[in-house]
């Protein structure tokens, strides 16, 4: 269709808000673009298929164009024409030709189809400078007019779990479910898969408060990786941060509605919803990449160019692009989409892909960028939980434990320590700190220890049971020749490559995914477990399950009897973590002596029962050390009796069992054996005061102190208890 059609009533519209919004009586269409002459509004038919209408945009306010349409309804396909100059060498790349997705759009209807008309330049030559004349429409996915006033389950009140509660679960939508034999069929690896009460019900078992949801914004499948027969199954590569993925849902047409449902079953399991969100690029790549939407519709607006070579993008992310949040519209688009899943779709919180890409101004990564603050003080979004994935391959891209006060980061130093430290490669004295929530990294500037979350494994790296199973990577089936992935695993085979049958090999690893484990479980700070860890599941030595929408990177259900065992040892920690206070302290241990109660609030201890000093952490043969947590101390500022158990975390990284001497406490009357590593079944038992109890070669133990006073008062602030708006 090369004439514009204009039968339908077109009036003047606003420029707010913006998207293309039914209103009940019409819709009113906005799309901001600083450098652009026209703006078309394209309709289609039910398929997709044909274009039935294309109007332009009447007016102009404020960069932004808009109009109002009486006749076009929810559940209208439509897209985006945008003219303007074709002139790469200045950062401009309008082209008509080209059907753009609307950056505001609620739902999408369809997938792209790669074919050399989604290029804005001739794509064949292989030069952007080109300028390419067929039409992307059929080949492109619409945009949906969405009904918001839909029905869709009434939402209750959101859990509202205190920071230092908090236990997370990474999980993805479509891998967590789609094995899963409780889970209809036709429901497997969607949203409403997910919220299946067999699933809940397992996931709150864990302790779990809250789940961490891959990328569920509209993504694009990469065409290399489609010519592989493999797919962007991690989800990085977003277009649409306004939408659910629609193949996520069982029903794409109501992806929105679907989601929402899942959200208010999450939340009546007493369970928060955190998005794993990618605002730092798009799907969109470099100057070679094809013309999907924001390269069409203001590609100097959106994307960071380099100053003086306009036709070249910024890429610190490592995707070909870097959005550009230093424009005060892009900004604006990033928080709406951010208030939006808050207010609409009633989620609790985030976590930022590479998020140094999203604080980085002219002089570098800045704490104090306005998109960091904005996140913080916005009044919808001051309540809800923000993390940051605290690095990027970016100039000064390293950055745990620099963001401001109120931000939690992932802390990789906890993942590489404690599996060095599990592996025989570090001494004890490296992995104090990691104990402490890594005190030497957050505790600033009143930060908390819920700050650092702790993590062992996350989704992009070896599982629990492969870092235990495999030296090296195994990524053959990526189509790469095994060069994708880290190499830098700190990982240790126990004696084996792979898949043994030896018992003694197995016997090794079942207890060292147990030390690992445990040590997330009881270390302060605020861990996630990745969705199977929990039972030992595999990916076969595949470190960078990126693309595999398959066997691979799905989670196999049909445990066998070590992961059913290491399952029912995770539920253990995880019901522990729970009820011991001391083991989510809201602020560092230190090793502060309290002098109201005459206990520090951490002592570290010697095998022999003796605290260990200076000269201990030089000694660099010293793999075995105790934690002792004084539930004694005080919790806070405020001057109170401490009334929550004392614990002691023993960790034994060497090859020999330790007889670990049972230490002196004020008012010790015994201690007795909740956790030990080297027998997952192992009951509690108790050892007097100056006995030694058992620490096994390469195992970890916690112990729990008896006195002669009063039992401890129940915890106010266990996650069952937890207060609105805390």
């Amino acid at each position: 269709m090369n004439q514009m059609v204009n039968f339908r009533q077109t009036l003047e519209g606003s420029p707010h808000p913006r998207g293309v919004l039914w209103d009940g009586r019409g819709t009113n269409v906005t799309l901001f673009s600083a450098h652009a002459t026209k703006v078309e509004l394209c309709l289609f038919d039910s398929s997709g298929q044909k274009e039935t209408d294309r109007i332009e945009l009447p007016e102009y306010t404020d960069q932004v164009f808009h109009g109002y349409f009486r006749d076009v309804k929810p559940g209208q396909l439509y897209g985006f024409r945008v003219h303007g100059p074709y002139e790469p060498l200045n950062g401009h790349r309008f082209n008509p030709n080209k059907l753009l997705l609307d950056p505001y759009a609620r739902t999408h209807f369809g997938e792209l189809q790669w074919n050399p008309a989604v290029f804005g330049y001739q794509m064949e030559t292989g030069d952007d400078l080109t300028f390419d004349e067929r039409d992307s429409a059929p080949f492109m996915p619409k945009c949906v007019v969405a009904d918001m006033h839909k029905p869709h389950l009434p939402e209750g009140r959101k859990p509202k779990h205190f920071w230092s509660n908090s236990l997370f679960y990474e999980a993805h939508v479509r891998g967590l479910t789609k094995q899963h034999p409780a889970v209809p069929e036709n429901l497997r690896g969607t949203y409403a898969g997910l919220a299946t009460p067999e699933v809940l019900k397992h996931i709150k078992s864990l302790g779990v408060t809250a789940v961490e949801l891959l990328p569920v914004h509209t993504f694009i499948n990469d065409d290399f990786l489609i010519n592989r027969g493999l797919s962007n199954y991690w989800g990085y590569n977003s277009i649409g941060f306004f939408a659910p993925h629609p193949l996520y849902a069982a029903d794409p047409l109501n992806a929105v509605q679907e989601f929402k449902d899942m959200v208010t079953r999450f939340h009546e399991a007493g369970l928060e919803v955190i998005m794993d969100v990618v605002y730092n690029h798009t799907a969109e790549g470099n100057e070679k990449g094809s013309t999907l939407s924001f390269k069409g519709i203001d590609n100097a607006s959106y994307y960071q160019l380099i100053p003086d070579q306009r036709r070249y993008y910024i890429n610190d992310t490592g995707t070909g692009n870097t959005f550009n949040l230093h424009h005060p519209r892009v900004m604006q688009m990033v928080l709406d989409s951010l208030r939006y899943w808050v207010q609409e779709m009633n989620v609790d919180g985030f976590r930022f892909d590479l998020a140094c890409t999203l604080a980085r101004g002219p002089q570098g990564f800045d704490r104090h960028s306005a998109f960091l603050q904005n996140c913080l003080f916005d009044p919808v979004l001051a309540g809800v939980k923000m993390i940051a994935e605290p690095w990027d391959i970016g100039p000064g891209g390293y950055q745990v434990g620099n963001f401001p006060p109120g931000w939690a980061e992932w802390n990789d130093k906890f993942r590489d320590d404690v599996r060095d430290f599990w592996r025989g490669a570090q001494p004890v004295g490296n992995v104090i700190s990691r104990l402490c929530a890594s005190e030497d990294t957050f505790n600033h500037e009143g930060r908390r220890p819920w700050a650092c979350v702790n993590l062992i494994t996350a989704h992009d790296g070896f599982t629990l049971k492969d870092l235990v199973s495999y030296n090296e990577k195994h990524n053959e089936a990526n189509g790469e020749d095994n060069r994708d992935g880290n190499s830098d695993n700190r990982s240790w085979n126990c004696g084996a490559e792979g898949e043994t049958s030896d018992p003694k090999i197995i016997k090794l690893r079942n207890k060292q995914m147990r030390n690992l484990m445990s040590t997330l479980m009881l270390a302060q700070g605020t861990p996630m477990i990745v969705a199977g860890d929990e039972f030992g599941r595999t990916q076969g030595g595949n470190n960078n399950a990126y693309c595999q929408d398959s066997e691979i990177g799905w989670v196999n259900w049909d445990l066998s009897e070590d992961g059913k065992t290491l399952l029912d040892f995770t539920r253990r920690l995880g019901a522990i973590r729970h009820n011991y206070p001391v083991l989510r302290r809201a602020r560092f241990y230190t090793g502060a002596w309290d002098p109201v109660h005459e206990v520090k609030d951490v002592t570290w201890m010697r095998s022999d029962g003796c605290e260990a000093e200076g000269h201990d952490w030089t000694d660099h043969t010293m793999n075995c050390v105790g934690m002792l947590m004084d539930g004694r101390a005080q919790l806070n500022a405020v001057p109170q009796d401490g009334d929550h158990s004392t614990l002691m975390l023993i960790v034994n990284a060497g090859r020999d069992a330790i007889a670990f001497t049972m230490p002196e406490s004020r008012d010790a009357k015994s201690w007795t054996r909740l956790i030990d590593t080297g027998d997952a079944a192992r009951g509690e038992q108790e050892f007097a005061v100056g006995d030694t109890c058992p620490v096994p070669a390469r195992g970890l133990v916690l112990v729990r102190l008896n006195t002669n006073e009063a039992p401890p008062v129940p915890d106010a602030n266990a996650p069952d208890k937890d207060k609105e708006g805390a």
